[in-house]
């Protein structure tokens, strides 16, 4: 296993976008400074405009990821709750696995889910965007048999992404969701051979990058601002001259980039984008 936190979170750039590999084996099981390093990846992500898009995807063929380090906090002697939330050496400004409560991550996510994603490994995943999911590959949620439960993303987001019922039964019994059935509740995109996961993957990427910065970034920002909002008051408050507190997207309401998309249509030429 690289005992170098550096080692254990690697990023590889591919144009506007911007791939990011969980890369602890054997579990890529996720510790305090595998958080922060992760939040590191996705910071860079969301201030470099040289990116538009990011994926998420763990080293080999049979782990995505094991979820939170409970050996870790075996080893500490259970959860501390002010080492947990400790600004330097918690979890980092991100939450867990550097994701989880980073919300203004507003460049889309993509997770290449090459094998098992388990506890907080899945909460990874519910955390992204658009989700890839290698045929072989499974979710599960297990914490009920730790004593605890899945509160870093999946208890508070799967009754909202799936039927509740559903949810609810595999938190109390920590079976595994396969690709069929994950496909099936509209978790996953796609449901694919692992020897196509990356490909399609960054395909995928490469499509969503070819919008406009501003646009992609805006879309996540309003879709956030309305969550509890009525279909009315998202009506009254997000569009142009609305009083929605979304700057990204007042922002592309006037920008160049707006100006260029809509001549380069009439034009019939492809846009080039300025991300301003």
């Amino acid at each position: 296993m690289p005992d170098n936190s550096e080692d254990w979170v690697l990023t590889k750039a591919h144009g506007r976008v911007l791939e990011i590999i969980l890369n602890r084996p054997p579990a890529n099981a996720v510790n305090r400074a595998m958080s922060r390093a992760i939040y590191a990846a996705l910071r860079e992500l969301q201030d470099n405009p040289d990116y538009s898009v990011g994926i998420i995807r763990g080293t080999g063929e049979r782990i995505f990821c094991a979820g939170w380090d409970l050996k870790e906090t075996a080893d500490e002697g259970g959860i501390d709750l002010a080492l947990e939330v400790d600004p330097v050496h918690g979890h980092g400004p991100g939450g867990f696995a550097g994701i989880t409560e980073f919300h203004d991550l507003t460049k889309p996510v993509i997770a290449a889910v090459n094998g098992a994603a388990v506890g907080g490994g899945f909460e990874i995943v519910l955390a992204c965007d658009i989700v890839l999911m290698a045929d072989h590959a499974f979710f599960s949620l297990p914490e009920m048999q730790r004593g605890i439960l899945p509160d870093g993303g999946a208890v508070q987001k799967l009754p909202r992404m799936i039927p509740p019922n559903v949810a609810k039964e595999l938190f109390l019994t920590g079976r595994a969701m396969d690709a069929e059935e994950a496909t099936r509740w509209g978790l996953v995109h796609k449901a694919i051979p692992v020897a196509e996961l990356e490909s399609e993957a960054m395909s995928l990427a490469q499509e969503v990058a070819q919008g406009a910065p501003l646009a992609l970034q805006a879309l996540k920002e309003v879709l956030g601002y309305m969550d509890g909002l009525t279909v009315k008051q998202s009506m009254a408050q997000v569009k142009p001259g609305g009083d929605c507190d979304c700057p990204i997207y007042q922002k592309m309401v006037t920008s160049e980039d707006a100006v260029e998309g809509i001549t380069a249509f009439a034009e019939k030429r492809d846009p080039v984008w300025k991300g301003k």
